[in-house]
């Protein structure tokens, strides 16, 4: 996604948020002429989709999907009342997961709604919003990264054909180069002075270490929404999700990762936190 594309994405989106006592909010209307739906009934099957799969994963339905009343013109002085849908910002990214991917609007919206929705659900977390240190932050972040870069390394072996650890540690450079503007592990290494031996994951602070969360989990739902069944497919894939999130991360005005400060080896936090409990 290069720059100019992923700043109209974003103002785009951002232009028609709306916000009431209750929070934020998108209008069905609104959001159909955004992502080029020129009949509304065909982007009411679109939201039809996009409900059901908000219940199977156990979400209620109307959390997301709200009844709304909008007033359109229908002369120069004159206006009526139609119905609409109050959307969530969860409900636009599965909108946009389930919209037609001919669109080129709708791959944008993906990058740009996956990423903002795991945003807010890393600090929704009711555990995660509860630490009140950076060190208890990281240390709860990096716990989930360990969990989720399983769970990528799977995905990747099991459609992408990445078994060897070198055919591994490629596909994470890949992922790395789009995130950190081109730099792989050892660039990185380099970029924040540390150690060739040392586990970079383990000197990011809590800022980085989401943005590497969300490069690990996008990049899994998407090999498999995808079916990537070969390595070169694989790579790409990782190296265009590291990109787009890097955007997304400047779109919306924060520190690239590669800027970020380095953090004390977090070894040393929990190796503290184990003799306390002691």
């Amino acid at each position: 996604m290069n720059d100019l594309a992923s700043h109209s994405t974003f103002n785009a989106f951002e232009s028609i948020r709306k916000e009431d006592e209750i929070g934020e909010y998108w209008s069905a209307r609104e959001l159909s002429k955004i992502l080029s739906y020129s009949d509304y009934r065909n982007f009411k099957d679109v939201m039809r989709k996009a409900f059901y799969a908000a219940k199977n994963s156990g979400q209620r339905g109307k959390d997301h999907f709200g009844a709304l009343t909008t007033m359109v013109k229908i002369g120069s002085t004159a206006s009526k009342k139609i119905d609409d849908v109050r959307l969530s910002r969860y409900a636009c990214y599965l909108i946009v997961q389930n919209g037609d991917p001919s669109k080129e609007i709708i791959a944008l919206g993906q990058t740009y709604f996956a990423v903002q929705t795991r945003i807010q659900e890393i600090q929704a977390m009711e555990d995660y919003s509860s630490l009140n240190s950076e060190d208890d932050r990281r240390c709860f972040l990096r716990e989930q990264l360990t969990k989720h870069n399983k769970d990528l390394a799977s995905a990747a072996k099991k459609g992408g054909g990445v078994v060897d650890p070198i055919d591994y540690a490629i596909f994470k450079n890949f992922g790395y180069k789009g995130l950190y503007n081109g730099l792989d592990k050892k660039g990185i290494q380099r970029k924040k002075r540390l150690s060739q031996n040392s586990n970079i994951l383990d000197h990011m602070g809590s800022t980085e270490l989401a943005a590497n969360l969300f490069l690990a989990t996008q990049t899994e739902e998407k090999l498999k929404r995808d079916k990537v069944n070969n390595k070169v497919q694989a790579n790409k894939t990782h190296l265009g999700v590291g990109q787009k999130i890097r955007s997304t991360i400047k779109e919306i005005g924060g520190t690239m990762p590669e800027d970020l400060p380095v953090a004390t080896n977090i070894k040393q936090i929990e190796n503290q936190k184990k003799k306390l409990s002691q």
